[in-house]
């Protein structure tokens, strides 16, 4: 067989490197059809304390070569002095610009508001909240106490975000609304809304409805869409916000994440897929977590892989993809989705398919 792209396959912790062993089955080249070439790393919460966070720099530094990553969740430690956020170690050595999150209906699943057409979120995926310089003054636990963060965005990144944002509703044909809260902030949030403008004007023919992010939070749950949504969002914003729409959805554990590195005229150099959803450690060992965003992440490193040429990924990728929600159409679903399937049991519905396509 002829090897085709090589992904960085980044383990985790706890439910997610379960779901991550479970959804890779689906890559194997009797299910494919083709062979890839997978380099894992180990990025536990015990290997990145031996290595003092080395083994993300050693991921990271291959990805830059490759160009693809598919990465588990992966405990993020709460304790002051730990070593850290993974993905953000990650989003910053990869030169990660933008995470692309996508709500859509999964078929067989009623979703909790009225909502048909896909909501994307097009978050910063560096600086903000996530980095920042923090610390506290005062007697520790006195009523005079104070704790302060100094936040940071990047023009670059801000313009990266609203021109992907904007790229990304007119190949949907959908909306730009959202924002930040620039009434509030005018220097700092103001940022990305002047950014936010600028695009639009390079994008007339896009429907666009700035709205600060709270009375977006309302209306995302109150208005009747018509078209597909894009939702320019700072980092810390993106993160609750995504988490949201995918529930609106069914759950959190239905849709992929996607990190992007982009070059100066917004060219996907890197790209990394992973599931939104945390370690769950309450379903370790049960055979029950939803492996569907997983087998998203799947499907949607290979459409990357496709995008740049490499023969038989865009196919595969729709095959996966396709695998997956019609599954779940027939009923093949765990309980968050009110199925009685196992994860196990989802992975080999989807496989029996791929296998009977190419039969």
């Amino acid at each position: 067989m002829t090897i085709r792209p090589t992904i960085v396959v980044c383990e985790g912790d706890q439910t997610g490197q379960e779901l991550l062993d479970q959804a890779l089955r689906a890559l194997e080249p009797s299910v494919l059809g083709f062979e890839l070439e997978l380099l894992r790393y180990d990025l536990s919460l015990r290997s990145r304390e031996a290595t003092n966070n080395g083994v993300i720099h050693e991921a990271a530094a291959k990805m830059r070569e490759t160009g693809l990553g598919l990465k588990a969740a992966t405990v993020t430690p709460t304790e002051i002095g730990s070593v850290g956020s993974p993905n953000r170690i990650l989003r910053e050595s990869i030169g990660g610009k933008v995470i692309v999150r996508t709500g859509r209906r999964i078929p067989g699943v009623t979703p909790i508001v009225a909502v048909s057409y896909p909501v994307v979120v097009v978050r910063m995926a560096v600086g903000d909240a996530y980095g920042a310089a923090e610390g506290r003054d005062g007697a520790p636990g006195s009523s005079t106490e104070s704790a302060w963060r100094t936040e940071r965005i990047e023009r670059s990144t801000c313009r990266s975000v609203a021109e992907y944002s904007f790229r990304s509703a007119a190949s949907l044909a959908g909306l730009v609304y959202g924002g930040p809260k620039w009434t509030v902030s005018a220097t700092y949030e103001g940022m990305l809304k002047e950014e936010m403008d600028a695009a639009a004007v390079r994008h007339p023919n896009v429907p666009y409805r700035p709205t600060l992010i709270d009375a977006a939070y309302a209306g995302l749950m109150t208005e009747g869409w018509d078209s597909p949504v894009v939702i320019p969002a700072l980092n810390r914003d993106g993160d609750c916000l995504s988490d949201l729409v995918l529930a609106m959805f069914g759950s959190i554990a239905g849709a992929e994440s996607v990190l992007l590195s982009l070059d100066e005229n917004l060219a996907t150099t890197i790209a990394m897929a992973e599931a939104p959803h945390g370690t769950a450690p309450s379903l370790e060992g049960k055979n029950v977590a939803n492996p569907m965003a997983m087998l998203l992440a799947c499907a949607a490193v290979l459409e990357h892989a496709g995008y740049r040429g490499d023969a038989g990924c865009g196919e595969a990728s729709h095959a996966l993809r396709a695998a997956t929600l019609s599954a779940a159409a027939d009923g093949i679903r765990t309980f968050d989705l009110g199925g009685d399937a196992s994860t196990s049991e989802v992975v080999d519905e989807v496989i029996r398919r791929l296998e009977q396509r190419r039969a």
